[in-house]
């Protein structure tokens, strides 16, 4: 396993291809593009989206201008993908990248930051010969891998415009800027102009969960970090939130993580 031959670049130029027989390809589409040319043929509308691209395909990534980044891209050796540390991941039981169809996943809003981080790590590590690199560069992978084969993101393929996912990725979005004001499906389901039975059975489709459970996990998620990571009191932790009083955050702590605000601060 060579771990030297895991290159990073950003997506700068108007046009940015490279094709290797040894690498698989990540390509992480953020803002400002174009389009991305795969085979040939030309998609639209990619942003905020990652692509599982297998060495045979030919690609090309199209800014709209080359003034800042539009993204990054990833080669990983294809030695790598048979690292023990990867066996277990459902993203290699697929084989993402020597699907015959191009798998394309759309971050949830609140996983940018962290696949951002990762990424900024691993350019960091491949460029030093600290004690214990290798691990530390599977591991990133490894962490990389899964928070794109969780259920906070949206899977699909490069050519689908399945009308379910499409809501879906809206419901995420609309919830990651509106938790604090919305903790209903119902008040979702109307900002969405569809009815409540209708989101959780597109939500249940794509994701395999409920939007409830969804809209739980993001409050959970929410108040776990401003409880450790920051030193606001409960009371403005749980107005922040959108919940009616201390009281009902406190049940709701309780019952969704099994222990008191008090007891998450203190852990």
């Amino acid at each position: 396993m060579n771990i030297d031959h895991i290159k990073i670049s950003r997506i700068l130029n108007k046009i940015t291809s490279h094709q290797d027989a040894d690498s698989y390809v990540v390509c992480w589409v953020q803002n400002g593009v174009k389009g991305i040319e795969i085979n040939k043929t030309l998609y639209k509308n990619v942003s905020n989206a990652v692509f599982f691209l297998n060495t045979s395909y030919e690609w090309k990534i199209i800014k709209n201008d080359s003034t800042t980044s539009s993204g990054i891209v990833l080669f990983i050796p294809k030695d790598i993908l048979n690292h023990p540390t990867f066996n277990k991941l459902h993203i290699t039981e697929v084989r993402l990248f020597s699907n015959n169809e191009i798998p394309k996943i759309n971050l949830s809003p609140g996983i940018e930051t962290r696949i951002q981080s990762i990424f900024e790590m691993l350019d960091e590590l491949i460029s030093t010969n600290l004690k214990h690199r290798e691990e530390a560069i599977v591991s990133l992978l490894n962490t990389f891998f899964i928070y794109c084969d969780g259920k906070c993101n949206i899977k699909s393929v490069i050519s689908d415009n399945n009308s379910k996912s499409a809501l879906v990725y809206k419901f995420k979005k609309t919830m990651d800027k509106r938790i604090s004001e919305y903790h209903r499906v119902s008040e979702y389901a109307s900002i969405l102009n569809v009815s409540d039975k209708y989101l959780n059975e597109c939500v249940n489709s794509v994701l395999g969960v409920s939007a409830k459970s969804l809209i739980t996990e993001q409050l959970v998620m929410r108040s776990r970090y401003a409880l450790k990571f920051t030193d606001k009191s409960f009371k403005e932790i749980a107005f922040e939130l959108g919940f009616s009083s201390p009281d009902y955050f406190s049940s709701f702590c309780k019952a969704q993580m099994g222990i008191s605000p008090t007891q998450l601060r203190n852990s």
